[in-house]
């Protein structure tokens, strides 16, 4: 969009903060108490609570039924198609039996029907949650020593517990989070660290599938470096492999990206895409049982499905404790993912997705699921987005497809005795190709932003290194300490003016932009706290092109070295006093020139005046203590400037501190500007601050900033109004008010006046004053 040249002329009075405030009537915003609304009890309360934890009370009254009915049962079937493989394998890949993958596929999903705000999303089982579950099935009920049918069915019942228990405390920690509002939590796991954190996962899954893949009986790892391990065990039983179980395992993985880059290809022409998962599934049970492949050439199969469902159990209590850190973080996993795809959905389609009630919808699914002998679960990216395709409108279509595994799981789940474990891990490996396409975002990011590939390669690596539970610890730490850091190393910056605008710019990246003549614009691209509020103070002083410290050092050592040098002719005067008072007795009047007796008179004046004061102050105090205070705390304004004392003056007399960047101010940042208008104003360089915004006007104003020296005339509404009362007010010549200490002058105060007068015979470089009293 073009804009048109038009010249923007505005008028309006040279605005600071106190001006602003009264033009604008400015008052602190009143402060809403939500809490007080929680505490609230009445019938409208409690009909708004139901219908929030409860939305199917709200959009199914309205379902339009005649749009939406056929598009959902479709794509309910479609996802039921697509649910019943991934259940079976998936639930291998948790470490247990498949048919426990046909339970997690029921009964989450429809406690999800109920308490979901997401149309589109299909949740169940996922691929990331069941490697994450077993690697603590694994950890916990480790494989038997031995192959005795015993012994398997004693691990897989310890398996099945171990689950199922963390599947409740996974539902507990969702349920009390979303409870709190505190879905917020997942803003901590930025989008690179999902993507890196699920591209690792993705790796995980795919190396824990090999063992099916060829045929091997692995040792079980976990912890720390328990990929790494299972690769160098896969690579040395490589020549142990079954023929049969790779070849099976390889037709079912080449049938299946046939079909499903047939699917990509005529996906505008197909009312619903084939069903490659659930075809593959029928053909390889049909061939294993017709050519007997477990007793010919010893391929896995599936085994025993029981029909109908189980009983609920409870959670074993003993296990909490073990399993209280793995809980959390899968908790976070879970949400993170379906929250994310259900914001997606929900953009496109123009719907709101509630974060805390999305956390309490998964959460009762975990928690109810846990009960009945599920483990944890979350949404399928490529589950939903055939929900979507085929025409689903809300979660009747997950409604539907939990149906139809309920018929598998009641009637026809035996029929997949003679499944080949291979097909299934075949299964997995292709569905892993979304996640494994996430690697390409290593070029990506490396041209868009090296912080977030920093992100992304440090949670990859940190995940496949130490598993996925410290991985993720690991990925969160590592990215708030980067934008810790980030704030730390902020870009500063000096600005100059577009010409004939009230525009600042960097002058570094804008040619046009000039600094203004005796002004220097100073900007931070962060908000100033404790933890760079130092190196935000070292970046001006650098960017100002002046040694303040050195500076103020210099003037301190002059100063002092005046301060002595007026002591030591003090001391010089009082002797002088004494021998010309021992002179004026014996000499003579007539005799003595006209510039010898004004001098004398000055003299006399000088010395009664000198102990006049000296009877005043104490009449035990000396001579040299009160002339030496008085004169430490009057300073003659054209002794105390950089010019008098010949230092080198800086080229600008005022310094802005656009604060425009500001979100907050904490007490070390209110420390830092305070140092900051004292040393520059020790320099001569008067400091003003413009574009705060109010919040942190007030905090301020709170931390009691705003006093006698530093005033809100000092802040102004815009940079340009800053500069525009600089220049009006240029270098004033600096002025110092009398400070006469009370332990001097206890009675009374006196202002100490210093008059130069040239003595007979003066040092070269030396001041020679002379104090005068006046009550």
């Amino acid at each position: 969009m073009e804009l048109r040249k038009r010249d923007y002329h505005m008028e309006r009075p040279l605005l600071n903060q106190e001006h602003l405030e009264e033009l604008g009537h400015w008052g602190s915003a009143p402060r809403t108490r939500q809490w007080r609304t929680w505490l609230q009890c009445s019938r409208a309360r409690a009909h708004a609570l139901l219908l929030q934890h409860l939305p199917i009370l709200v959009w199914l009254p309205r379902y339009p039924v005649r749009d939406w009915l056929l598009g959902d049962l479709l794509s309910g079937l479609s996802v039921a198609i697509m649910q019943l493989p991934q259940g079976l394998a998936y639930a291998l890949l948790a470490g247990l039996p498949p048919v426990f993958g046909l339970y997690s596929s029921f009964y989450p999903v429809f406690i999800y029907f109920l308490f979901g705000t997401s149309r589109h999303i299909s949740v169940g089982t996922f691929a990331v949650m069941s490697v994450m579950v077993g690697s603590v099935t694994e950890s916990l009920a480790p494989q038997a020593l031995n192959d005795s049918t015993i012994n398997e069915t004693a691990r897989d019942a310890a398996r099945v517990q171990v689950a199922s228990t963390l599947s409740v405390l996974v539902g507990l920690f969702q349920v009390g989070l979303g409870l709190v509002h505190f879905g917020f939590v997942v803003t901590y796991l930025s989008e690179p660290l999902v993507r890196g954190y699920t591209t690792a996962a993705a790796v995980q899954v795919f190396v824990s599938q090999l063992k099916y893949v060829f045929g091997l009986h692995l040792s079980s790892h976990s912890g720390p470096l328990s990929l790494i391990y299972t690769v160098l065990e896969v690579c040395w039983k490589l020549p142990q492999s079954n023929v049969g179980t790779m070849v099976t395992a390889a037709v079912a993985g080449v049938v299946l990206v046939l079909v499903k880059l047939l699917n990509d290809k005529l996906q505008q022409q197909l009312p619903m895409p084939i069903p490659g998962e659930l075809l593959t599934l029928i053909g390889a049970t049909s061939i294993s049982y017709g050519m007997s492949l477990k007793h010919r050439f010893e391929v896995d199969v599936v085994g025993n499905i029981p029909t109908g469902l189980v009983p609920p159990v409870a959670p074993n209590s003993q296990l909490f404790s073990k399993l209280m850190g793995s809980a959390f973080t899968i908790a976070l996993v879970g949400f993170a993912i379906a929250i994310s795809l259900g914001k997606i959905f929900a953009l496109r389609h123009g719907y709101r997705v509630d974060s805390n009630q999305e956390l309490v919808a998964l959460g009762l699914s975990n928690l109810i699921g846990g009960i009945f002998q599920c483990f944890p679960v979350s949404c399928s990216m490529s589950r939903s987005l055939v929900q979507e395709s085929a025409g689903g409108n809300s979660q009747v279509a997950g409604a539907v497809s939990s149906l139809f595994i309920l018929l598998i799981i009641v009637k026809l789940g035996e029929l997949f005795h003679d499944l080949p474990k291979a097909v299934l891990a075949a299964i997995v490996i292709v569905n892993l190709k979304g996640m494994l396409r996430q690697l390409s975002d290593v070029c990506s990011l490396w041209k868009a932003n090296r912080a977030d590939l920093l992100i992304w390669l440090v949670t990859f690596m940190a995940t496949i290194l130490l598993n996925l539970d410290l991985g993720l610890v690991a990925a969160v730490i590592f990215s708030l300490l980067l934008v810790v850091v980030r704030t730390q190393r902020p870009h500063y910056s000096v600005l100059g003016q577009v010409p004939d605008t009230d525009i600042y710019r960097d002058v570094a990246e804008y040619s046009e932009a000039k600094e203004v003549p005796g002004v220097k614009v100073f900007r931070s691209s962060a908000t100033v706290y404790f933890a760079n509020a130092e190196f935000y103070s070292d970046a001006l002083k650098q960017r100002c092109g002046v040694d303040v410290d050195l500076l103020i050092s210099q003037k301190k050592k002059l100063l002092k070295k005046q301060e002595q040098l007026k002591l030591k002719q003090l001391q010089k005067e009082k002797k002088l006093q004494k021998q010309k008072k021992l002179q004026k007795q014996a000499a003579s009047s007539k005799d003595t020139s006209v510039s010898i007796n004004v001098n004398t008179s000055l003299e006399d004046m000088r010395s009664n005046n000198v102990e006049d004061c000296k009877a005043m102050v104490s009449p035990g105090d000396k001579m040299e203590d009160a002339t030496a205070g008085g004169q430490e705390d009057s300073k003659a304004p054209d002794v105390s400037t950089l010019k008098a004392l010949g230092l080198p003056q800086p080229d600008f007399h005022s310094l802005i501190l656009d604060l425009s960047a500001l979100s907050f101010v904490d007490t070390v940042c209110l420390k830092s500007l305070k140092n900051i208008f004292r040393d520059f104003r020790e320099i001569e360089v008067e400091v003003y601050m413009a574009a705060c915004h109010s919040p942190v006007v007030s905090q301020l104003e709170a931390g009691q900033f705003f006093d006698a020296s530093v005033t809100k005339k000092h802040l102004f509404a815009s940079v340009h109004d800053a500069v525009t009362f600089a220049l009006q007010h240029p270098r004033p010549v600096p002025d110092s008010p009398v400070s006469v200490s009370q332990d001097l002058w206890p009675a009374k105060l006196f202002f100490v006046n210093l008059l130069l007068v040239p003595t007979l015979a003066p040092a070269p470089g030396s001041l020679s004053l002379w104090p005068w009293c006046h009550p």
